[in-house]
Parts: C-alpha cells; structure tokens; sequence
C-alpha cells in the first residue's frame, strides 16, 4: 500500500501525458514562448494558443499550425462549436503533427461567447459532443475538452456531472477542469480569472464520481508542493500564469512530475541555447521582441532580475545592435550570479 503522501502513478494512455501541462494563453503560448519553454522542460506538455476553426479554414494556415519539431509534445486548443468545422480543423492538425486536439469550452471573452466558441458552450453540452464525436471520427488523435466547473445560471454539480457525461458518452476521455466557474456577463476574462473563488474539492470530487475519466486540474496554480499534492486527487495539473511570469518554475518539471533526474540547463546555458533560434528568426525577418518579450521573468527573484528585464523591455528597442546587447546581457547576468570570493 502506498503512504498517503504518494502521488497517483504514472497511467499510461493514448497520446501524450498530462501529468504537467502549460496552459494554453492568448498572445502568450505562441511559437516563441513555446520553443522556450522546451529548452527548460523536455516532458510538460505545451499548448497552442486558441485558435478558432475559421481562422484555420479560412485564413492563413499554415501560421496556425506551423511549429518547430522540438516544440513537441504540443497540442493545438481550437475555438468552435460547429462539427463539421472541428472536424477538418482535427483532421488538419493530425496531418500537422500535433499530439493531441484540444476544444476550448472555458474562455469567458464575450468575443467568443458571440460565435457559441468557450465558456458559453457549457450550456450546450449536446454541442459539445457533437463536435468531439465529429473529430474523433476525422482522426486518430486524443481529443480533450478544457472546461470550467460551471457558468451562471448552469453551475451545480449535478449539470457539471451531466455536461462531462454526456461528452464523455462522445469519446472523450480527458477533461481539463478550470476549477472556478465562469461568470459570462459583467466580468471581464482577466476577472474571471481572479473573481470567482477556487473550488478544488469539486474537480477532485469529479474524479471520484468519473474515476475512468483522466481529469487534469487547472487554476491558480503556482507552487509546484501544492501541484504534486493535486496529484493525489487528479490526473495532472495544468499551469497558467506562473509558468510564463516564472518559467524557470519548468526546471524543477522532470524530475517532479517524470522522473527524470538529468540536470536542466541553467539560466544561462537557456539564454546561450536560444541564441540560434533568435538569429535564425532575425534572419528571416522577425523582430527580436516576438522572442524576448517571453522571456522577461527568467531572473525572477534573482540578483539583477529588473536589470535584465529593463534592458529587454525598453533599451533593446532603443538599440542599433540587438543581438550585441542580447551577448552583453547574457554576460551581464552571469557576472551577477557568480558568487564573488572574499580572499582568505
């Protein structure tokens, strides 16, 4: 029998493992931040931001889901509700080479609520497993639903139980529960991610009630204890703000969640191994900030952390040689973290 304090094992399923997952974010998880955050964690699974079906079908393709291979495991979160459209969007990114396909049914952004995509959809559950039984059929891929635990006027648990119920009776398997609810009129999505209060219990009592689904827990989390203590009562976790605000965070990732024990790279050697990566996209005629704006909280906490990025943020703007401060920098910053030896 295993101590109380033991995390759930490892459970192998199709695709890839959610054990840890970064959360997909509007205008943060692009390609950039992404090929970034592999550098720190070679196992988190990583999402793409949310991209709506008609964004992939009608507009620029290959932009929504072209990747670098070492971005991988990465899934792609899709924004839509009509089956049909879900389904070639699924079909596109099997072909692709995502990992995984994700169905946005918690972005509370009245934006989305207006074309039934996100949080709205919660109402909707018959929706909801229509386009995943419509994406299951056009590949061969997971397909996921990242939800809330209820919206107004929809939010008890018993509808929460009937809407993961019936998506489940779709095919679908693995459910990424935000555990606050979503409040669709008079909150904007930045308060909906503060306001409503945290209801852990319910996420792990859904689990409970649904021990056959996978279920990956998601808000608020920012202390990676309190993330392996979820594991006693979930599948996963997924991390939002905190893995962006403080990537390094991801360093401790391997070794916490896979059990893989080699060394991560330091800060430094992160900064040396992105350089390749910047100048390629130099190259190719990107700006350098597309780049180091996801950047800005490696130092978090550290010596020399608002000088790194004050010159990120502002004075690389100002600067004729980019990349030649991007060196400075980079020994700028390990002079900081050498520790200085007083003589005997």
């Amino acid at each position: 029998m295993q101590p109380p304090s033991a995390p759930k094992p490892i459970i192998s399923r199709p695709g890839p493992s959610r054990r840890f997952s970064v959360a997909p974010m509007m205008d943060w998880t692009d390609a950039h931040y992404r090929y970034f955050a592999r550098l720190i964690s070679r196992h988190a699974l990583l999402y793409t931001e949310m991209v709506t079906t008609g964004a992939i079908i009608h507009g620029d393709r290959n932009r929504f889901l072209h990747f670098h291979p070492d971005e991988q495991p990465l899934a792609l979160q899709l924004g839509g509700s009509k089956a049909d459209e879900l389904a070639t969007c699924a079909a596109l990114a099997e072909q692709a080479g995502f990992a995984e396909v994700n169905l946005n049914v918690g972005c509370p952004s009245d934006r989305v609520q207006n074309n039934l995509i996100g949080a709205c959809l919660m109402a909707h559950p018959q929706l909801v497993a229509d386009g995943v039984r419509a994406m299951l059929d056009a590949c061969s891929l997971p397909i996921t639903v990242k939800h809330r635990i209820g919206i107004n006027g929809r939010d008890s648990y018993a509808e929460l139980c009937d809407f993961v119920g019936k998506i489940h009776e779709a095919g679908c398997d693995t459910f990424i529960v935000h555990a606050r609810i979503a409040i669709l009129e008079g909150l904007s999505p930045k308060e909906n991610r503060d306001i409503p209060p945290l209801q852990y219990p319910v996420v792990h009592q859904l689990k409970r009630d649904f021990p056959q689904l996978e279920i990956i827990i998601n808000g608020g989390l920012t202390d990676l204890t309190v993330m392996q203590e979820q594991l006693q009562h979930v599948d996963g976790v997924m991390v939002g703000r905190e893995a962006y605000h403080n990537p390094y965070l991801l360093a401790q990732v391997d070794s916490l969640f896979y059990g893989d024990d080699r060394e991560p790279l330091d800060r430094i050697a992160i900064l040396h191994a992105l350089r390749p990566y910047i100048v390629a996209h130099l190259a190719g005629g990107g700006v350098m900030n597309h780049i180091t704006r996801h950047i800005l909280g490696l130092f978090q906490g550290l010596p020399g952390a608002r000088h790194f990025r004050r010159q990120l943020s502002s004075a690389l703007h100002g600067s004729s040689d980019p990349l030649g401060l991007y060196d400075e920098l980079i020994e700028t910053m390990q002079a900081r973290l050498t520790p200085r030896h007083c003589p005997a």
